[in-house]
């Protein structure tokens, strides 16, 4: 389905319907030319014409075997994703009175967190009549971040909102992708390059008009 859609944001030899266009591509000089020219030297070079820019004045078309495109621009949309990194929200939850154990149980997991490049969202719950303890709960969240300042940064300031009281943390290291996700990218990569090289049929075979060459 993604290979589909790739492939219907591309027009390629006859359905490209401009007057002319501009031709890029290997060994090429970059030129403007009448479409029809454009499309009978892709074919005398046993390759296709791809309109890779429709908005530019003239359109810009490349000179490549249509199947070849189409994996250099799967395999670069894959790199992007490769590089985007996922950066989830970790959740800690506190009550007012917390003691040293729980605290330092939560703030080893946090340490974890940010280490992984995740973000921490720790709050003190107020239930009932604990809502009179909200100073005690903002001086537990500053003490939690100060405690955690080797491994993140205070991205939002305690706020109560309803009966929690939230401050946000934010890894200070740039988070790198996760291995599993990188094996999975690599291994895709792989299975693409063994495939063998399929030629995608020539859809266009030049027009003959006469009195032009």
């Amino acid at each position: 389905m993604k290979k589909d859609n790739l492939k219907q944001q591309y027009r390629i030899n006859e359905q490209i319907h401009v007057r002319e266009v501009r031709i890029v591509g290997d060994d090429v000089e970059s030129v403007v030319m009448p479409t029809y020219k454009a499309i009978q030297l892709a074919e005398s070079k046993g390759v296709d014409l791809v309109e890779i820019s429709p908005n530019a004045t003239p359109p810009v078309c490349r000179l490549i075997d249509y199947s070849k495109f189409l994996y250099q621009q799967k395999k670069r949309q894959k790199e992007m994703k490769a590089k985007q990194v996922k950066v989830d929200v970790k959740e800690i939850r506190f009550g007012p009175q917390t003691d040293d154990h729980d605290y330092n149980f939560k703030l080893k997991h946090a340490q974890g967190f940010l280490s992984d490049g995740d973000k921490v969202k720790a709050y003190v719950f107020f239930k009932g009549r604990s809502i009179l303890f909200k100073e005690q709960g903002e001086v537990l969240l500053l003490r939690f971040a100060n405690d955690l300042e080797e491994y993140g940064k205070v991205e939002q300031m305690p706020v109560l909102e309803g009966k929690r009281m939230i401050i946000m943390l934010s890894p200070k290291k740039a988070p790198q992708p996760r291995k599993t996700e990188k094996a999975s990218e690599e291994q895709e990569v792989k299975a693409e390059k063994s495939q063998p090289k399929q030629n995608a049929p020539k859809e266009y075979k030049g027009p003959h008009m006469e009195g032009e060459d």
